[in-house]
């Protein structure tokens, strides 16, 4: 099986549904027109399943190796594939014109990304966190930092990194022990051991940008405390070229369930030389500009994972012969026929094909409105796309990538007792994305961000427009027939979601238990409401098409998934409705010691 990029749907999202030709005057948009954009997808595609996915098994295969002078070296091949993807600028694609990018908004740089990722989640990572750094040194960087750092790590010539987690720390941050002491040129000497670092260490950039959390002597205690640095493997020398080895090493790799390909790394800082990035104290809140944009990217990898691994289950179940049909023989020539014809074999596949489909729909409108808040010319609309991206993140990272896990699950269970070996790719999807899961905030602390953060801030404003676009949706388009399963189904979603809402903010005040007991239950709530919405609009724009003239297929197929999606899928609203209503008693009930 060889992974096929789904171009189309790409440009199906893109130009029919989202429409994002309308924003062609806005900054970034005008940089790529439609047809400019589809060329730069179909090459993005080329690359990832020419040069990227052969090198996806090598990579779980060979894993990384550590040396004792420290060094690390990536599987064979990934260093020549990671000169490819410099030599063909992609790392550049959402980087500022003004440090040598392309200057495209987060939005088109979006099917890259998941290609990327499709064909290869390991290799992905490097240019990812890369990226992260970038974003948060452009937002808050001086401006020498900028014109150092932002130009080499745009053209993916320096890595860059996320040094965050300690051994004794992880979500609780406040806890860090990472210390920075100042110097008298302006520097800091950092010193601490940071865990779990993605790309740590590596063998492919000529030189890793590390920005790293650490305390300065004196600040306040827990997050209020935390700074941010710039902490360069290599210090720049007078021509900003790669200079002395600063002393920030790798002590060693983790011994992983999954992405064998990234060099996960424990790193040590003895009295690494660093520099402050934006105010003092102020660390973590620039630190967040990169989370916030590593979560969308999490929630890409559960719905890039999940794209690879249905399209090995479909692959495998029209080739795999095993039983006969239960309406007769569809293989009568043959002695078996394809498991594709069984009934619960088609419920996974659909079922995972309606949640890729809405999902990956709900991630680009999710970034539609991130760019938005950033390049808008009506405030109106920045603010209301900016509170949309922010109420929606925890969503995405939280809700895709547990349905990215299930779809990777069904799809090793279509390939029955081959997918438990390592012959079929299977097993390895599913290792790859149990992962994204965990980092970046588990899905527990999204869940828990969404309900006593995102959910309450300003007074409830961003839930509010959510449920107003909802409306306005539906009261425009309540008297179409042809729409009214998609109507119907979004207005009950709309409904429950609303009542679940209502529910927390009268009992989560209350007993913050109930909050926490809800949370999980809650954001699936949240997602099956936004991809019940995302195939509404679908639908919507394939009727249109069709009643255009449009015969394609592709056209049909859409709207046959779309209504297995409110048939099968939709009622577990229902559910966590029931669920999240329930309250904390029962799970709170059991002493500790009863466990």
């Amino acid at each position: 099986m060889t992974y096929q990029p789904p171009v189309r749907d790409f440009v199906f999202l893109m130009k029919d549904v989202l429409k994002l030709e309308q924003y062609s005057s806005l900054k970034g948009f005008s940089e790529a027109s439609m047809d400019v954009l589809e060329q730069i997808i179909e090459e993005a595609g080329k690359f990832s399943a020419e040069v990227l996915a052969p090198l996806n098994a090598v990579g779980d295969k060979e894993g990384c190796t550590w040396h004792p002078d420290h060094s690390v070296t990536t599987p064979k091949g990934f260093k020549e594939a990671y000169a490819q993807l410099v030599a063909g600028g992609w790392p550049g694609l959402g980087a500022e014109i003004a440090y040598g990018g392309q200057g495209l908004p987060y939005t088109l740089s979006l099917p890259f990304s998941e290609m990327s990722s499709s064909a290869n989640m390991a290799f992905s990572m490097y240019p990812g966190l890369t990226h992260g750094a970038y974003s948060a040194i452009l937002n808050g960087g001086s401006e020498a930092q900028k014109d150092l750092y932002l130009p080499r790590l745009a053209s993916g010539e320096w890595g860059g990194t996320m040094n965050l987690t300690e051994p004794h720390c992880g979500t609780d941050l406040g806890l860090l022990r990472t210390k920075a002491v100042p110097q008298a040129d302006g520097s800091y000497r950092i010193t601490g051991q940071k865990i779990w670092i993605s790309g740590g260490e590596h063998d492919m950039a000529e030189n890793i940008v590390h920005l790293v959390l650490a305390r300065i002597e004196g600040a306040p205690a827990g997050t209020r405390g935390i700074s941010l640095f710039i902490v360069p493997k290599f210090l720049p020398d007078a021509d900003n070229k790669p200079g002395a080895r600063n002393s920030v090493y790798c002590d060693g790799l983790e011994e992983k369930m999954g992405i064998h390909g990234n060099a996960t790394c424990v790193i040590r800082h003895e009295e690494s030389q660093g520099w402050l990035v934006g105010e003092e104290n102020r660390g973590l809140s620039l630190m967040f500009v990169m989370m916030n944009e590593a979560r969308v990217g999490v929630g890409l990898q559960g719905i890039a994972q999940g794209e690879a691994a249905y399209q090995a289950a479909v692959s495998f179940a029209k080739d795999r012969l095993q039983g006969r049909s239960l309406t007769g023989p569809k293989n009568p020539e043959g002695p078996a026929d394809p498991i594709i014809v069984h009934p619960d074999v088609r419920r996974m596949l659909m079922t995972s094909r309606a949640l890729l489909e809405g999902g990956r729909a709900f991630l680009f409108w999710v970034a539609l409105n991130g760019d938005l808040a950033h390049v808008h010319t009506n405030p109106d609309e920045r603010q209301k796309a900016h509170d949309i991206a922010a109420l929606m993140t925890p969503v995405v990272k939280g809700y895709l990538t547990d349905k990215g896990l299930q779809v990777c699950s069904d799809a090793l269970q279509i390939h029955g007792g081959s997918g438990f070996t390592e012959h079929f790719p299977a097993s390895q999807y599913m290792r790859d994305v149990r992962i994204a899961l965990i980092y970046e905030g588990t899905n527990g602390v999204q869940a828990l961000d969404l309900v006593g953060r995102k959910l309450a801030a300003d007074g409830g404003r961003a839930v509010m427009a959510f449920f107003a676009e909802m409306d306005g949706f539906i009261d425009a388009h309540a008297a179409d027939d042809d729409l009214k399963p998609f109507v119907e189904g979004l207005a009950s979603a709309k409904a429950q979601l609303q009542e679940g809402t209502m529910w927390l903010m009268q009992n989560g005040l209350m007993n913050p238990d109930n909050a926490g007991a809800a949370s999980t239950d809650y954001m699936h709530l949240f997602g099956l409401t936004a991809l019940t919405y995302m195939w509404a609009r679908m639908a919507k724009t394939v009727q249109d098409k069709i009643a255009a003239g449009e015969t394609d297929p592709f056209y049909a197929n859409k709207l046959v998934v779309g209504r297995f999606f409110l048939q099968r899928v939709l009622p577990d609203a229902a559910a966590h409705l029931t669920k999240l209503t329930s309250g904390s008693d029962l799970m709170m009930a059991l002493p500790a010691e009863a466990f």
